[in-house]
């Protein structure tokens, strides 16, 4: 009897097992694993962003760090696509198949003069006057690798459908690629996106996030003569740029307050005695949305008209580059922040948050040092720098996160901003942020009603302000830009390259 006993609990613990085998994993599972992938591929992930810090590419040069990234993905097992859109250094990466398709969507090059040694906090380029990460974008490249690659292994595990896609953008600090991305279709059957930034807080957000903004390069031609002996006979193409400057000052009372306008002199002349023919002002208009933009750009075409007419001048625009607002998901900006809950800002040690703090007060910030809490979920202020990735958000329901790899009061664009993208406290904030954006990208795989939820509110605010493109239809990306600035460091830099070949597993 004994026996027959024992044999019949050992059945029922079979098919107990068995049963427990065949449950559905729960959303909790799944993020585990994602976590724990991180976890093990850390330092493949700070490899990654640390070699394109030491790359140091200029949009539309990005070349050593496309590379990288390609070879990393395609090595893990994604459909790599380098060179679309007309631009040799746009990748788009996918794996997977069908529906629904989420794309993380982000950027990774640098900035003129912003060499620097990393963890040095006195000026210290490593090439003397030449590009550098003083905006941390060297850091996007693992975070967005690293949660694909996370989110790749849990659809394996657990046979999701589905595709997740990763978009690295070429020369967003120039506001340069992404309409032509967009206009290639990549993102037409995206069924919602991430915007990945760094920063110094875990934060995301909803509603308007950033400007609008048009920029163009105007040329006038005008005609030579000497200064001195016949200048009636000259036609001045820098007097057209200065007329045309002036002009623009006088219309600023007129203006949206909400506006924002500034140049550049990029051509002003040889030398005073001789009337120069030909003369270049670049120009950045932005405002608060597309339309109010446009309509202040507008303005300043018709003020360039007048300059020419009252120099006797010709000019012709170029079109350099444009984004629209960020339109930012609240359904989606909920679903990432729970997540943002889940993982928790890093545990900074002692020795960071002295560093960080040292550093502050060296630069004259307030002493807060590293922040040791999420930022709670809202509406943010709508912030008056552009980022060409708004015009995905015009395109597909999209999400932001922001993962905090940097020192609070330190503001970007100042090579202060390139001295921790290398750091502990980086790749802490790194593995924090690939876990927050791999757990909102299951979430978004498997939840038909939170996609639903986010295609409805996105419905009913785009029409609000019905996109259009301000690419013209003849517009090919200027492939050519910051080539001869980077060919001038290129030598130099390659010095430093950590010629490392990271892989995860």
């Amino acid at each position: 009897m004994q026996h027959k006993m024992t044999r019949r609990t050992v059945g029922l613990l079979a098919v107990g097992l068995a049963c427990s085998l065949a449950l559905p994993a729960t959303a909790d599972d799944r993020k585990q694993l994602a976590f724990d992938v991180v976890d093990r591929n850390a330092q493949a992930m700070a490899d990654i962003s640390d070699s394109i810090y030491y790359f140091g590419e200029l949009g539309m040069q990005e070349f050593e760090s496309t590379k990288l990234l390609k070879d990393t993905l395609t090595a893990a097992g994604f459909k790599v696509e380098l060179g679309g859109a007309g631009m040799p250094t746009n990748l788009w990466a996918e794996w997977g198949s069908g529906r629904p398709k989420i794309a993380i969507v982000t950027e990774i090059d640098a900035l003129p003069g912003g060499s620097q040694t990393p963890g040095e906090f006195n000026r210290k380029p490593l090439v003397q006057d030449g590009p550098g990460h003083m905006e941390g974008h060297n850091t996007h490249g693992g975070v967005a690798s690293m949660a694909a690659f996370a989110v790749k292994q849990v659809m394996q595990r657990y046979n999701l459908p589905g595709t997740v896609a990763v978009s690295f953008g070429p020369a967003e600090e120039q506001i340069a690629s992404r309409p032509y991305i967009v206009r290639a279709g990549y993102f037409k059957d995206v069924d919602a996106a991430i915007v990945l930034h760094l920063g110094p807080a875990f934060a995301t957000g909803y509603g308007l996030q950033n400007y609008a903004a048009i920029s163009s390069i105007f040329t006038f031609h005008g005609k030579t003569a000497h200064g001195a002996v016949n200048p009636w006979e000259g036609k001045d193409a820098v007097d057209a740029v200065v007329l045309m400057d002036m002009g623009f000052d006088k219309l600023r009372e007129h203006l949206r307050p909400s506006y924002r306008a500034h140049r550049t002199i990029t051509a002003g002349g040889i030398q005073p005695n001789i009337i120069a023919d030909r003369g270049h002002i670049w120009w950045f208009v932005r405002d608060a949305s597309m339309p109010a933009a446009k309509e202040t750009y507008d303005k300043l075409v018709k003020i360039a008209e007048g300059a020419a007419l009252m120099t006797g001048t010709t000019f012709d625009v170029k079109y350099a580059a444009s984004a629209w607002p960020q339109l930012v998901n609240k359904s989606i900006a909920e679903a990432i922040y729970k997540n943002i809950e889940m993982v928790g800002v890093p545990k900074w040690s002692d020795a960071e948050q002295q560093r960080a703090k040292d550093f502050q007060k060296m630069y004259e910030k307030p002493t807060s040092g590293l922040n040791t809490a999420v930022t709670p979920l809202g509406g943010r202020a709508q912030s008056a720098s552009s980022n060409d990735n708004g015009d995905v958000t015009w395109q597909v329901p999209t999400g932001n996160l922001q993962f905090p790899s940097t020192i609070p009061g330190i503001e970007a664009h100042e090579w202060k901003a390139a001295v921790f993208p290398t750091s502990s406290i980086s790749h802490k904030g790194q593995a924090a942020g690939a876990k927050a954006l791999a757990a909102s990208l299951i979430d978004l795989l498997t939840s038909p009603e939170l996609l639903a939820k986010a295609r409805a509110e996105f419905e009913v605010e785009s029409k609000k302000t019905p996109y259009f493109s301000m690419v013209p239809p003849d517009a090919k990306p200027d492939t050519d830009l910051n080539k001869v600035e980077m060919e001038k460091y290129r030598a130099d830099m390659r010095k430093f390259y950590l010629n490392k070949t990271p892989r995860f597993n």
